[in-house]
């Protein structure tokens, strides 16, 4: 089962592509959406260091995500609940790797080579954030009200 339920949130983590990512810091509780491509279950982007939810996550790593379609009928309700820990990317050989994963996921980063310099330097000084989830809820109204599946990745404690 949980084999099943690690393929299931892939597959609905494959069908969307911003995720809303909640951080914690100084200044209290932040939000933000974001481009992400998954890698196995992580969940990975490329954000300016100075933005107040990668300052969150340079103080205080625990976060937490959702990855939701929209919709106005409570049968679709669909989605991905998470938390986990996020951190920076600082090795460069797997920064490459993943900027490449989201560039192969989002063809307009792929078009940043013809694009004008400043938008090319700007992308070029954005760094890579992963997130890493030690629980995950997939949820599916379409299978009854509020049903829940969880699949737990780190024993809590």
């Amino acid at each position: 089962m949980p084999d099943q339920l690690h393929a299931r949130v892939a597959a609905f983590l494959d069908t969307q592509h911003v995720m809303s990512l909640a951080t914690a810091g100084p200044n209290g509780p932040h939000a933000a959406n974001l481009f992400y491509v998954r890698d196995g279950l992580g969940l990975v982007w490329v954000s300016d260091a100075g933005s107040r939810h990668s300052l969150d996550i340079a103080s205080n790593p625990a976060v937490a995500a959702t990855v939701a379609p929209d919709t106005a009928e409570h049968a679709a309700v669909r989605g991905v609940q998470m938390h986990g820990r996020a951190a920076r990317v600082d090795d460069a050989a797997e920064a490459q790797r993943l900027r490449a994963a989201l560039a192969e996921r989002y063809p307009f980063l792929k078009e940043l080579a013809r694009a004008p310099e400043a938008l090319r330097s700007a992308f070029a000084q954005v760094a890579v954030y992963r997130l890493d989830p030690d629980d995950v809820v997939l949820i599916d109204n379409s299978r009854g009200f509020g049903h829940k599946e969880r699949l737990m990745l780190r024993r809590e404690g």
